[in-house]
């Protein structure tokens, strides 16, 4: 989701007080990682419960325990989602654009999420997390808006009520809704705010997430706990890939999802 070299991306962190590790989880890693979690809760949802022969309903604890095993882990991937857009929108050369891919991504990855998640084309039980992404990064470049034109009491007034609309349009849209009771998309924007927020301070950055996370069903602070690995680098040099990732998220609901329609 950048678009930049690594080297301008590793300079651009140790500016703003990152570190150079030479070890580590790269911007490439972390993306796959992040995916694969996605494809462990798609096929959790699709594939696997006629593999299992589950059906809702049935009282097949091997089979529930084994599909709820494969949702819960898969929540490990909100931290670095969040961590990734908040990276995004610190070295993208246009905001606007970046937003707009995110939101084309969001609206062609909609079908394909309802058809995975519920059986059915069109679902306004829950709507898929991209969307989450997009209200967090509207959320940051308002505040970041906020921060520069306003003073006092004002700016951090503005500054609240910017978060808790953008955490209350992921509630009351049902963004990210998994299984009736985990809020994805209020997670993903939260995280979003730790990591925009306190960017600057690493130690405090990463147990400020991981205690949110544990909050909501201690996966996501596994998560956060892998994101701390990570080093300052891309790990890819070709344009191209990031198109790559970009498509992998609606291709992979869709080719789970068709089988089992």
């Amino acid at each position: 989701m950048e678009d930049t070299v690594t080297d301008e991306y590793a300079d651009n962190q140790a500016a703003r007080g990152g570190r150079n590790r030479r070890r580590g989880m790269t911007t490439f890693r972390v993306k796959t990682v992040g995916w694969l979690f996605v494809l462990l809760a798609t096929i959790g949802t699709t594939i696997l419960p006629s593999m299992l022969g589950y059906q809702p309903g049935s009282d097949d604890m091997v089979a529930m325990t084994v599909l709820v095993i494969c949702e819960v882990v898969s929540w490990t991937a909100v931290p670095l989602y969040s961590w990734l857009l908040v990276q995004g929108y610190r070295h993208t050369h246009s905001v606007m654009q970046y937003g707009i891919r995110l939101l084309a991504l969001a609206i062609i990855s909609e079908v394909p999420y309802d058809m995975a998640t519920s059986g059915k084309v069109w679902d306004m039980n829950s709507q898929n997390p991209v969307f989450a992404l997009v209200i967090a990064l509207i959320v940051i470049a308002a505040i970041d808006w906020a921060r520069e034109n306003l003073q006092g009491v004002a700016k951090w007034a503005a500054i609240v009520l910017i978060a808790a609309a953008g955490l209350a349009w992921a509630l009351l849209l049902h963004v990210g809704l998994r299984q009736g009771m985990f809020n994805m998309g209020v997670l993903l924007i939260g995280m979003a705010l730790v990591f925009y927020a306190l960017d600057a301070h690493e130690n405090t950055m990463m147990m400020t997430a991981g205690v949110l996370g544990a909050v909501f069903f201690i996966m996501p602070a596994v998560g956060v706990a892998m994101l701390h690995t990570r080093r300052d680098e891309l790990g890819y040099g070709h344009p191209w890939t990031k198109w790559v990732f970009y498509a992998l998220y609606p291709v992979t609901l869709l080719l789970c999802a068709l089988p089992v329609m």
